[in-house]
């Protein structure tokens, strides 16, 4: 990729900009990346660059923004930073949920969890312009980048041939700061606490940045060092009611064998797509006889966890220009993870065993709202889980220019590692309660249930010591990768610009893991010392009925002694502890491309066509460890080889106006843990004669999209413009997962023990259509009075529509059937709306987000019926402020989701289920306010 010093760059961690030394926003720093400009740009661009203006603040970082997309030849969105320190968010992912066609969702842990791109989920992950990845995955967790070492995020909706082909959603790159992008000695810093409210804790935050350049005898030279930590104390509080399985009536009939109001464990097919009817009268064919039945609940359970992040990452980059047509770049890039988190669950059936109570049906249907059943088994669990991630990069860049600066070459080797661990223990205890009775949905989806003996619930004496649970596992993963990209262009004629390149990439990839289970202990838990016990309280308080309060094993004390506890169990003890290799893949990718930039004039207007191919050619080599089978080795292979054209056009319609067009093929290749069919087994822990499990499949291949967007683009003035852009996914190959009946005997199951599973595998089996539009509005009004004057808006609407053909199984996973479903994770409407404040030492942003609900994901096909499982829609409201002291220092203050909106689910699949009978989940998500300072002198 080439390198052009960003001189200006950036938008803030802390928000909106302190007013500080004039930047302009220069079209040429405002682009992207080299591949993603025409040689010479139109003349409708150096009108509107004579009348930029000087703009500073929140508003310097969207005009930049804007700047970027209008530059670019490609369709992209970006975050720039307005000032170094200055992303207007507090980490990247915030920053990118305003971005057009930016998705965000599980935001529980005080933090969202994945970004989509148009509702795709796979964007490939790229830091100036390399790929990244975490340990064995395919891409890279955004979160991990602190905001300070951030100058600019692109997200690139379509692709040129000379970028990576893989993504289908698109790829997102970060650009981190270089001592190049400063005229001499800088150094910024920033300090920040957050307060969480669920957690009621303050977290602190804190980034230091040094850079310098020097003239020197050998050339220009620059080194600078950048630097963050912050640590995140989160609980996570949660309500469930389980799935709806059925029940015989009150009045089972004769020959059926069945008590009233029992559980029925066969006649029907758990996992069902559309779900069993709920028309009132329905039956089931039950040892020979038409049985009616009720569809209930089995369960209730809640959920409070307590978990703590800590992210400390560092860059260090260094630069040498020895004269003014080349220039070496070297740079290390750290970011590392630590996690901890004590989950305390109370888990208690709803169900029949032998004493029936009263119930109540929703009008209309089969479906229990409510009921009472005595002598019902539960337990509580008491989980810790310790994980860390550790990831290095390490580049080389050479870039010199050639032909009197009519041509490039782009030298350019890295080497990553990422190492990835986790440790899990959990401890159960369980009792057999008198009573219970719950309301499954007592108002807005959120279940409510008591005990008749609920002050028992913190008595260490109401409980047994059960099942122990105890397994780790290390991901490692490395690349070495080179690249070369040259370039040479013209400024007259069609032809502006031939481009060519080599990318060689061998990845590798292991995992390591141990797990052990063992059955009840058969004790009371006041046998365990009282250091072993947690009572948490103020449990989901003014927001569900549900008990606050209850004791469980505290994981944090298991894990701390875990060998100990071990020992009561009859377990190995550490010093016998060891990690088996469960895989080792090695794979090469080749790839090369070409590719050409002409400008034509059509009716007086500039024309900027740009073309290419790029060759792919990857090679799999895995070597498999059966861990239910002394860990036996198994060899495969595979391998692809593809050409994907792309072809990108845009139309300077006047000086204003302009359309683009783009057409180009991408890949979405499977991750290595898709490929690994060592199964992953549980045992028949919920009594239905079978456990389940999972396992790769070696045979996938590669899902292929064609890509196809359309845009008109109005830049109406200086710092304001609306776009458009419609869009359409052809994709081929789409991976789902599909169950199927197992046997495996001699599994070394005890929890549960049991040699029937049902195991579900991803294929290749599906194919859909993603299509849309996106609107994009940036206005900054030049005619407002007095203190009005400043005050500008930035929204984006997009509309989706998706299906994909699901295969349907049987219990042998045969193929039976094929079902439409819409994909994952896709809001058909989503919308932001900010409105930007920047007037002289004061900056301000009010922000809202919102989507429509959408499907998430599919249940595990165990138990559940329907197994679809939706999100209700979600909204966020946000708030920042910042007050420039001076010139160089601001103070800031914000405040993510004011509103204090949850987090609900809900079984649903076509016609079936629904946000009232079928309420799943509801999740409460933090409100966070933060206060800071941050200081920039250059």
């Amino acid at each position: 990729m080439a390198f052009k010093p960003l001189a200006f760059c950036t938008a803030s961690v802390l928000a909106l900009g302190i007013a500080g030394a004039a930047q302009a926003q220069d079209a040429q720093n405002a682009t992207p990346q080299d591949s993603g400009t025409v040689a010479a740009d139109s003349s409708a661009d150096s009108a509107a660059n004579a009348n930029d203006i000087v703009v500073t603040g929140v508003r310097a970082s969207i005009v930049g923004a804007l700047n970027v997309r209008k530059n670019s030849v490609q369709i992209v969105d970006s975050v720039v930073a307005e000032d170094v320190g200055k992303l207007p968010d507090n980490n990247v992912v915030e920053a990118l949920q305003r971005v057009t066609g930016i998705q965000i969702t599980d935001r529980a842990g005080g933090e969202a969890g994945t970004v989509t791109i148009r509702g795709l989920p796979d964007a490939a992950t790229t830091m100036n312009g390399r790929n990244i990845f975490t340990s064995t995955g395919q891409s890279f967790s955004l979160q991990d980048i602190s905001a300070n070492l951030v100058k600019q995020v692109d997200v690139y909706k379509t692709r040129s041939a000379d970028q990576l082909e893989t993504g289908l959603a698109g790829q997102i790159d970060v650009k981190t700061r270089r001592p190049f992008d400063f005229d001499g000695f800088a150094v910024s810093g920033l300090v920040r606490g957050t307060y969480n409210e669920v957690s009621d804790s303050f977290n602190p935050n804190m980034a230091l940045l040094i850079s310098d350049r020097w003239h020197t005898g050998i050339g220009d030279i620059g080194i600078l060092v950048n630097g963050s930590y912050s640590k995140t104390k989160y609980r996570n509080e949660s309500v469930t009611a389980g799935a709806l399985v059925p029940f015989a009536t009150e009045n089972p009939p004769e020959g059926s064998g069945l008590a009233p109001l029992e559980r029925m464990f066969s006649g029907w097919t758990p996992g069902l797509s559309a779900g069993l009817p709920t028309t009132p009268g329905s039956t089931i064919n039950y040892n020979g006889v038409d049985v009616p039945y009720y569809l209930s609940r089995d369960a209730v359970f809640s959920t409070d966890q307590y978990g703590e992040r800590k992210r400390p990452s560092f860059n260090v980059a260094l630069q040498w220009a020895p004269n003014s047509s080349s220039v070496y770049t070297a740079e290390m890039f750290y970011t590392g993870y630590r996690s901890s988190l004590y989950s305390d669950m109370m888990f208690s059936y709803v169900d029949w065993w032998g004493n029936p109570g009263a119930f109540q049906t929703y009008d209309g249907t089969n479906i229990i709202k409510s009921r009472t059943v005595d002598d019902v088994y539960g337990f509580n669990s008491g989980d810790y889980t310790k994980s860390s991630t550790d990831s290095y990069v390490y580049a080389l860049n050479g870039q010199w220019d050639v032909g009197d600066g009519r041509g490039k070459i782009t030298a350019d080797l890295a080497y990553q590692d990422s190492t990835y661990n986790t440790s899990f223990i959990a401890m159960r205890t369980d009792r057999t309660a008198d009573q219970i009775t719950a309301d499954f949905n007592a108002g807005g989806g959120i279940p409510s249930y008591h005990f008749s003996d609920d002050t028992l619930l913190t008595q260490p004496s109401t409980w047994n010591v059960a099942q122990l649970y105890d397994n780790a596992e290390r991901d490692k993963g490395s690349a070495i990768t080179g690249t070369l990209d040259a370039y040479y262009g013209w400024d007259e004629g069609f032809l502006r610009r031939i481009k060519a390149g080599l990318r060689y990439d061998d990845r590798k990839a292991s995992s390591y893991s141990r797990t052990a289970d063992a059955d009840s202990l058969g004790v009371n838990m006041t046998t365990l010392p009282e250091a072993a016990y947690f009572t948490n309280s103020g449990f989901m308080s003014g927001e569900a009925d549900v008990p606050r309060s209850w004791v469980a094993a505290d994981g944090r004390w298991v894990s701390q002694n875990a060998d100990y506890v071990r020992s009561l169990y009859g377990l190995p003890t550490s010093d016998s502890l060891s990690l088996n290799k469960t895989f080792d893949i090695d794979e090469i990718t080749m790839t090369a491309y070409v590719m050409a930039d002409g400008q034509a004039t059509i009716f007086g207007r500039p024309l900027d066509i740009e073309g290419g191919v790029r060759y792919v050619n990857v090679a799999t080599d895995y070597d498999f460890f059966d861990r239910y089978n002394d860990y036996a080795l198994s060899r495969a292979n595979s391998g692809s080889a593809k050409f994907l054209p792309s072809f990108t056009a845009r139309y300077a319609i006047t000086d204003k106006l302009r359309a683009r067009f783009n057409y180009g093929e991408t890949l979405r290749r499977p991750n290595f843990t898709d490929v690994n069919p060592t199964y992953s087994l549980t045992g028949d822990l919920t009594n239905v004669g079978y456990g389940s499990g999972s396992a790769g499949n070696p045979n996938l291949k590669p899902t292929h999209s064609k890509n196809f967007d359309v845009a008109l683009e109005w830049y109406f003035d200086r710092d304001s413009a609306i776009t458009v852009t419609a869009f359409r996914r052809e994709i081929d190959g789409l991976v789902v997962s599909l169950p199927a009946m197992t046997y495996i005997p001699n599994n070394g199951i005890v929890a549960g023990a049991t040699d029937n599973f049902v195991i579900t595998k991803p294929v290749n089996a599906s194919d859909g259509v993603l299509k849309g539009v996106e609107v994009g509005l940036t206005y900054f009004p030049h005619y407002l009075p007095g203190l009005l004057n400043g005050l500008g808006f930035q929204g984006s609407l997009t509309v989706l529509d998706s299906s994909q053909t699901i295969p349907v199984t049987d219990s042998t996973g045969t193929v039976t059937g094929y079902t439409k479903s819409a994909f994952f994770d896709v809001s058909k409407l989503s919308y932001n709306a900010t409105l930007a404040y920047d007037r002289g030492p004061f900056n301000a942003r009010l922000s809202y987000v919102w989507r429509k609900g959408f499907l998430h994901n599919n249940e595990a096909s165990l138990f559940a019926n329907p197994i679809g499982i939706w999100y209700k829609s979600e909204d966020s409201l946000d708030m920042q402020l910042t007050w420039n002291v001076t010139q160089d220092i601001g103070l800031t203050f914000d405040a993510t989701n004011l509103t204090k909106s949850k987090q609900q689910s809900y079984y649903k699949f076509g016609d079936a289920g629904g946000a009232t009978t079928d309420n799943l989940g509801t999740t409460l998500l933090a409100r966070t306010f933060a206060i800071g300072a941050r200081f920039t002198f250059k």
